[in-house]
């Protein structure tokens, strides 16, 4: 290369450009983080309600700060939009900006999030836009450090983990905190009974943040002894009169997984260098993908870019076709995805066939409302796209026709790519349906409890799935069943759930239409086992474990129960781990 390859310098014009997209970014993270810190005051206060409304403002934040810098940017700088050659200087610029900043790797999507509205989608390249990272962020921590370190060698475990609990300075007493220590003491006993010795460096690191969702705050941290790692995760609780205890302890990769679960909300903490935060998580999780650990810390922009990162990484070193999906086809979206990796992509419909009744606005919506929602580990989360380019000749011609014909309005090609102007992605899972196929008498069983659960914590969220068929329901790694079709997803609250009226005459009995009236509103639960079983094993399955699911007196009372303010405890790790059961007897 010859210094007349080099960019240009940057000008004074084009570092104010990348001042003011700085200027946006800082301000969306200080927010950012104001937010999460008072994560902290809401959980001592038990104000759940406002924690919940203040989570879903802080998924919309990011954008209103994008709309912000490019308006800012439309009116200093009217040329930014027209004369697209400065931008490469303005990247530059934007780098040196970085030097010592905290976030830089969010701050360069922030910076992508602004070019590429001003951009024209063939400047999607490098030398314009961060498609790789240009700062590292390895070692990088802030003026705190983002763990803490405990010796409990230099006087007991029981003392270090009252310390390490004490030192987060909750307002809150502890019921009795000495019983709870007490009782991660008998957890550590019975998964590493002694004899075993402690090494000159045996210690424990926990986040000096502790991680807030719904009515619990998490302390995560790792015991390190010689070259092993263990990680451990505490959920704190309070009690009716504010009184905190320490829940369970958490040490199984499964069940801190479960946790850490995209089905879920996204954390509130606070974090001053998100990527210290970060590694720490991914030497709990190692199996994680980088892009899920931002998504779980609220940070779900810098999910959406490293995920994109990694599935044009997988393209590039992989051969295999985009196919159909498996499964019933959509009648609202069209499903496709790549066997080698583990996501399935899905493109809404340019017309739907009844009896759906509905339209590409109100799907968009539904996608929405569950971004928003609280997930309750029952509902997938969704990354949205837009104007994404796949290569054209990865895409099998059955998959390309059904795109072309059901899709037409939202792709168009562009020489050997195909681009998608709009799109959802979610994590693989098995159909429900598929799965109880080729499920033995006890897997089947458990599916048919899990499918039961997790209609029933929706509606204890307030969510009513609409449609209830198995199809539309998956079946992840772990076992759990999983929601994710939500076109005519709606609140609990919303529907006027109902008893079948009696036949007044063998006439009405044997119609094929309603005989009696039904509003747009209307449930009837005891229809459930004929629209979602054939007669048999499956259906009496369902009847003896989901038997309370047929009766509207069920749902009438969950909507009673929303509207008096009620909200469910639904907790994120098995039940019987909590030391309320655990150890019950032994209290």
């Amino acid at each position: 290369m010859t210094t007349d390859d080099l960019p240009a310098p940057p000008s004074t014009d084009t570092r104010a450009i990348a001042r003011t997209i700085l200027d946006g970014f800082d301000k969306h993270y200080r927010l950012f983080r104001e937010i999460s810190a008072a994560a902290k005051g809401r959980f001592e206060r038990a104000e759940w309600a406002q924690g919940w409304e203040i989570g879903r403002a802080r998924i919309q934040m990011y954008d209103q700060r994008v709309v912000e810098a490019v308006d800012a940017l439309s009116l200093r700088f009217p040329t930014a939009g027209k004369d697209e050659t400065l931008w490469p200087q303005v990247k530059l610029a934007y780098i040196e900006l970085l030097y010592e900043h905290r976030q830089p790797e969010c701050a360069e999507t922030f910076y992508n999030s602004v070019a590429c509205r001003v951009l024209h989608r063939r400047y999607y390249r490098n030398e314009y836009v961060f498609w790789r990272p240009a700062v590292s962020t390895e070692h990088l921590d802030g003026d705190s450090p983002a763990y803490r370190c405990y010796y409990p060698a230099q006087s007991s475990i029981a003392q270090a983990f009252r310390e390490l609990i004490t030192a987060f300075g909750l307002k809150n007493p502890f019921q009795d905190l000495d019983r709870d220590i007490a009782n991660l003491g008998r957890v550590v006993e019975e998964r590493f009974p002694m004899p075993w010795t402690s090494q000159d460096n045996f210690q424990i690191q926990v986040l000096s943040s502790l991680f807030y969702r719904n009515k619990a705050a998490y302390l995560l941290g790792r015991a390190v002894n010689g070259n092993q790692e263990f990680p451990f995760v505490v959920p704190i609780l309070q009690d009716d009169q504010g009184r905190l205890f320490l829940d369970a302890l958490l040490i199984n990769a499964e069940h801190i997984g479960r946790l850490f679960s995209l089905a879920r909300a996204y954390f509130m903490v606070d974090m001053e260098v998100p990527s210290a935060y970060v590694s720490f998580l991914k030497a709990l999780m190692p199996n994680r993908p980088m892009a899920e650990l931002y998504t779980l810390v609220g940070l779900q922009k810098q999910g959406k870019t490293l995920f994109y990162r990694d599935l044009q990484t997988h393209l590039r070193h992989s051969t295999d076709s985009f196919v159909v999906a498996p499964g019933t086809r959509g009648m609202v979206m069209v499903v496709f995805t790549l066997p080698s990796f583990p996501v399935v992509f899905k493109v809404i419909r340019d017309w739907f066939t009844p009896p759906k009744d509905t339209d590409q606005k109100s799907v968009k919506a539904s996608y929405l409302l569950v971004k928003y929602h609280d997930r309750v580990g029952r509902m997938a989360d969704t990354l949205e796209y837009s104007n994404v380019a796949f290569p054209l000749n990865r895409f099998e011609p059955a998959l390309l026709e059904e795109l072309q014909r059901l899709t037409g309005t939202s792709l168009q090609i562009e020489g050997e790519q195909l681009v998608i102007k709009h799109l959802y992605i979610e994590r693989r899972m098995i159909p429900l349906d598929i799965y109880l196929q080729t499920a033995d008498e006890g897997h089947a069983r458990e599916a048919i409890r899990e499918y039961g659960n997790a209609v029933r914590e929706l509606a204890g969220a307030n969510i009513f799935p609409g449609d209830l068929l198995l199809k539309n329901f998956g079946v992840t790694r772990f076992g759990r069943v999983v929601f994710y079709d939500y076109d005519e997803i709606c609140y609990l609250t919303d529907c006027n759930f109902r008893r079948l009226p009696t036949a007044s005459s063998y006439d009405d009995e044997m119609s094929g239409e309603p005989w009696f009236s039904v509003g747009p509103h209307d449930v009837f639960p005891e229809q459930f086992p004929q629209f979602l079983f054939a007669p048999g094993k499956g259906r009496d399955t369902f009847m003896e474990l989901n038997g309370d699911l047929v009766d509207p007196a069920f749902w009438i009372a969950q909507q009673e129960r929303i509207a008096a303010g009620f909200r469910e405890d639904i907790f994120p790790y098995p039940t019987n781990l909590r030391f309320c059961e655990r150890f019950a007897t032994a209290e």
